[in-house]
């Protein structure tokens, strides 16, 4: 993984502590979102797999270290600091919350301990592949949930911010709840079932509908889907009708769905085609599929790309990855911010998830009730795995076990009423001492 993959300032600081011999201090950070995007109540954590593989796998290049030395920002730095970069090695420890959990506005999705550079340089690559998967992954929950039921496949590559965000959002959405993607690369590197048969050009390169359509039931067979509005959608369905079986079902992507997914599917029953399914696509969201639902359109799937790939309601998160805790020859200090609209909490946590709330505790803290779960759990100590992460399809079946346990009144679309997050004693006396202990404290 390469060690340039960041933000310059995470190198002007890593040569900094070195050069102020800050580089064996014992920090820890923590990655938590600041505050909800709106409409939301709730994100879905997602993205912990490739932060371990960022941390097992960061390394800096000759290149690397010799394109740094050119840099004015390093005209000044020793030698030393780039021999350091030189065997750079995350051998810290990673707590998370596994992929697949609800989480709240000022929760720790991962805290980060180890020495101080080596803490802080992973800060970049972790906000970006937590906070872009946890977006998408949220975002999918909320589609899948308002299909009820409907399956829903994830069709957003092409309209990704780029190709390796495609493959990304197509696992970030499978954790979401997506039966799979059109998305070939996702479907080998994750195990996601893969979806897709033709485009309107395949229509468009034969000289007659039907011929298309026959060509492709030749090839595909029971997986055949025939997309049926490349000119008149009635007259689509009747020809994809007039082949019978075998064949998965019809597409429509355009024009009135709700109408036309009515009169396809009495087209498919009055050839005995009941079986045949009808998937519908074209710039879907959960808004959209709330109508088509509500007006209890036969439709039995969702093929949805833009809106869910970039979350385009919400298309960021605001993640922050802050210093808790320094320890400096033996001695511990509790770190926070405290300037206006982005204070923080200092010390490491753990959030205890009861039947009804969270309390958000140092990580010290030990509830009396046996009910709590807490959610960080040890991922890497020592640079090492603790154990096997869950597969993807794991991480799905976690998300749809723990959302079902969330209040509806959390979940719906309109006018979410906020869970109970509850902070603890000791958190909040500790985050005063440092409030005194801070300058002009």
């Amino acid at each position: 993984m390469h060690g340039l993959l960041t933000d310059l300032y995470e190198l002007t600081m890593a040569a900094g502590y070195y050069e102020a011999g800050k580089s064996d201090e014992k920090a820890a950070f923590e990655l938590h979102i600041r505050r909800l995007p709106p409409a939301r109540n709730f994100v879905l954590a997602a993205g912990l797999a490739q932060a371990v593989e960022y941390l097992q796998e960061v390394r800096f290049t000759g290149e690397d270290i010799d394109y740094l030395r050119r840099l004015p920002q390093f005209a000044r730095t020793s030698a030393g600091f780039f021999d350091c970069l030189r065997e750079f090695r995350f051998t810290g420890d990673l707590f998370a919350v596994p992929e697949g959990t609800p989480v709240f506005a000022g929760e720790p999705l991962l805290t980060v301990r180890g020495p101080l550079i080596e803490a802080q340089i992973p800060e970049t690559y972790l906000l970006s592949t937590i906070a872009y998967q946890t977006m998408v992954a949220t975002k999918a929950a909320r589609i899948v949930e308002t299909a009820q039921g409907r399956s829903v496949v994830e069709f957003g590559t092409r309209r990704a911010h780029s190709p390796q965000a495609g493959v990304l959002a197509a696992r970030a959405a499978f954790i979401g709840g997506c039966i799979g993607t059109s998305n070939t690369l996702a479907g080998l590197r994750f195990g996601i079932p893969v979806y897709g048969t033709a485009a309107h050009s395949w229509v468009l390169a034969f000289e007659e509908e039907l011929e298309a359509f026959r060509q492709l039931q030749k090839l595909l067979g029971p997986s055949t889907v025939y997309i049926v509005d490349s000119y008149d959608t009635i007259e689509g369905t009747r020809n994809a009708a007039a082949l019978g079986k075998p064949l998965w079902g019809v597409r429509l992507d355009s024009g009135d769905l709700v109408e036309l997914s009515r009169a396809a599917r009495l087209i498919l029953d009055q050839a005995g085609l009941g079986e045949a399914r009808i998937m519908a696509s074209g710039d879907l969201n959960e808004y959209k599929i709330r109508q088509f639902v509500e007006a209890r359109a036969p439709i039995d799937a969702f093929g949805v790309g833009t809106e869910l790939v970039t979350s385009a309601d919400a298309p960021n998160l605001g993640a922050v990855y802050k210093l808790v805790e320094l320890e400096t020859n033996g001695i511990r200090r509790f770190t926070a911010k405290f300037s206006e609209d982005k204070v923080t909490l200092p010390g490491t946590k753990q959030i205890f998830r009861y039947a009804d709330h969270d309390l958000i505790a140092c990580s010290w803290e030990c509830p009396c009730d046996a009910a709590a779960e807490a959610l960080l759990k040890p991922v890497l100590i020592g640079g090492r795995l603790v154990e096997p992460l869950p597969s993807a399809a794991e991480a799905r079946e976690r998300a749809a076990e723990s959302l079902k346990k969330l209040p509806e009144t959390c979940r719906r679309l309109d006018t979410p009423e906020p869970y109970q997050v509850e902070y603890s004693r000791s958190l909040l006396d500790l985050a005063e001492q440092a409030r005194r202990a801070a300058p002009g404290g």
